[in-house]
């Protein structure tokens, strides 16, 4: 791997580390117009870095005391069998469709971060008690798994608020319970993609060592910097990635 993967993938993880997620957004977009790679790979090869990084994450929130097994285990099952739909499922679809859907996707976490660095923090407890139905939970976990078969992100702006929402978990557990989510309906949906792809197993591992070494020194670095100026920042990036991604495959759209 050349010394332009070697930083990407170290960026990948300083911004996961970072931000908390979000961050494994940017690695489909960087193997297809940086590295070359066609849509497909690119989507495959996402999983295993977002899942492994993703899990490097979930250790350290779950040593904190950070990770409810239960909803995890309950919503992240559900999101395997999506994901995995969704990796099989993608056979059906081309890549200019899968890179366009992720464009969107990308413009709904951007306007997921703008939201919450314009919002005003609320107290801790304030969440709604009354019961939820479990059904509304699992239909919400299939679909995200599915979003990641498709288009190879983990979905942490979307698993989130469900948690929160849906699951009645703090923030802080919902965090911490969203990066396991990914690691399992990542790993799964990578297990959909095999037989579909060919995956340059050496350079995805290099690639992920090294984002796994970016998240623990994002993790490091966060005390440092001001979150709110740096999720603002990265949500205008990626307003401007998903547009410039959006451009390039236009096409879809013509009749």
């Amino acid at each position: 791997m050349d010394a332009v993967g070697l930083l990407l993938a170290s960026v990948i993880g300083l911004s996961l580390g970072l931000l908390g997620g979000g961050g494994s957004i940017l690695t489909v977009p960087i193997f297809v117009y940086v590295l070359g790679y066609a849509a497909k790979p690119a989507i495959a090869m996402s999983l295993p870095v977002v899942g492994a990084t993703s899990l490097v994450g979930a250790l350290g929130h779950w040593r904190a005391g950070n990770v409810n097994l239960r909803q995890a285990f309950s919503f992240g099952i559900v999101a395997m069998v999506g994901a995995y739909a969704g990796a099989r499922l993608a056979v059906l679809v081309s890549g200019v469709v899968q890179l366009t859907l992720l464009a969107v996707v990308m413009l709904g976490a951007a306007m997921s971060m703008l939201r919450q660095t314009g919002a005003r923090p609320t107290a801790v407890g304030t969440v709604d008690a009354q019961p939820v139905s479990r059904w509304l939970v699992l239909v919400v976990g299939l679909g995200v798994g599915m979003l990641t078969g498709l288009v190879g992100i983990g979905g942490g702006f979307l698993i989130v608020p469900a948690l929160v929402l849906l699951a009645r978990l703090p923030m802080k557990q919902a965090v911490g319970t969203s990066l396991l989510v990914i690691a399992m309906n990542s790993a799964s949906g990578f297990a959909g993609y095999l037989g579909q792809v060919d995956v340059p197993w050496r350079f995805m591992a290099m690639f992920t060592a090294v984002a796994i070494g970016g998240i623990l020194a994002g993790t490091y670095l966060v005390r440092f910097v001001s979150q709110r100026a740096l999720k603002r920042a990265f949500a205008v990036f990626l307003l401007l990635m998903s547009g410039v991604i959006l451009y390039q495959n236009r096409g879809v759209f013509s009749p």
